[in-house]
């Protein structure tokens, strides 16, 4: 039986993946499934830097805005949601694009990785989140290393959620997520695909960041923030502890200053880009594209067309 055919375009926040996702369904007859692990909700446009309808031209995408900031959303409702959108627009003759920066989620596309075995155990997920309120974000990331360094390495002391699903793994299975994570890396893939990861130098990357945030306070990330509280969002929410959110509450709270808040999200974002390249460094089969090596967008989109016909 053949494999299905997939072009994954990654890369970190504000390299640019959106406009060549955008020429490549284009030319190659395909549609789009976010790979992006906050695009999914809905209202929180601005500090997602979700795509506009008027910049999808026509191409259908999926994956964005399809649950409420209160929903839960994780990677194993992300893995079987993708899967069935591939199926479906692979039966329709279209080429399914699988385009973000969630490494973790891509991989699990990518290598069918099995969350089956470990289910959620709400008692200890519980015990967790009652740690981190009490001793804070830092003290629940300090007893990974202990277990799983590598973990601890590649998350964020910030991103609790993640801390606690590796602690979960390991106090489940007595084994690192680190290690399960290598070991699905070397699965054989479902997939006849073509993964391109985007790649700038990173004075470059950073000042897009820099400016992609500028952009965002002039289009009003305080106002949405704002509707998304008056909404009933709070600072608990999954959705609310992404970047751009979590520092505009601390500052509505009085922690920090706006100004503050927002030179906080260039930083975070900054380390946040710097934790997703080095995600796709440990990735195989992945092709690195250097965006200055090539003069312009339709120089690099051509190459990227030529590759990926390849996959017919």
């Amino acid at each position: 039986m053949n494999k299905i055919p997939l072009i994954i375009l990654a890369g970190a926040t504000a390299v640019g993946k959106t406009a060549l996702s955008i020429g490549l369904a284009k030319a190659l007859g395909g549609e789009i499934i976010s790979a992006d692990s906050m695009q999914v909700y809905k209202g929180m446009d601005i500090g997602t830097a979700k795509i506009k309808p008027e910049q999808m031209q026509g191409i259908k995408h999926y994956l964005i805005d399809e649950f409420e900031p209160y929903e839960e959303f994780n990677v194993a409702i992300f893995k079987k949601k993708c899967t069935d959108y591939i199926m479906d627009i692979y039966r329709r003759g279209k080429v399914p694009i699988l385009v973000g920066g969630t490494g973790f989620y891509i991989q699990a596309v990518l290598y069918d990785v099995d969350f089956a075995m470990t289910c959620q155990n709400t008692e200890y997920r519980e015990k967790m989140k009652e740690f981190a309120d009490t001793y804070g974000a830092q003290a629940l990331h300090d007893k990974l290393k202990e277990v799983d360094k590598a973990s601890a390495d590649a998350i964020h002391p910030n991103n609790v959620k993640r801390v606690i699903r590796a602690l979960e793994y390991y106090n489940q299975t007595g084994r690192q997520i680190s290690l399960h994570n290598e070991e699905a890396r070397n699965n054989s893939s479902p997939y006849n695909f073509r993964y391109f990861v985007l790649n700038l130098k990173r004075e470059m990357l950073y000042d897009r960041i820099n400016r992609r945030v500028d952009i965002m306070r002039e289009e009003g990330l305080e106002d949405e923030v704002r509707k998304l509280i008056a909404n009933g969002c709070t600072k608990d929410m999954v959705s609310m502890q992404g970047l751009g959110y979590k520092e505009i509450i601390s500052a509505f709270e009085g922690e920090i200053t706006i100004d503050e808040a927002f030179e906080k999200i260039k930083q975070d974002t900054r380390h946040f880009a710097k934790r997703q390249l080095t995600w796709f460094r440990r990735e195989k089969q992945v092709e690195w594209i250097d965006k200055d090596e090539y003069d312009n967008e339709g120089e690099l989109l051509d190459y990227c067309i030529e590759q990926c016909k390849r996959l017919k």
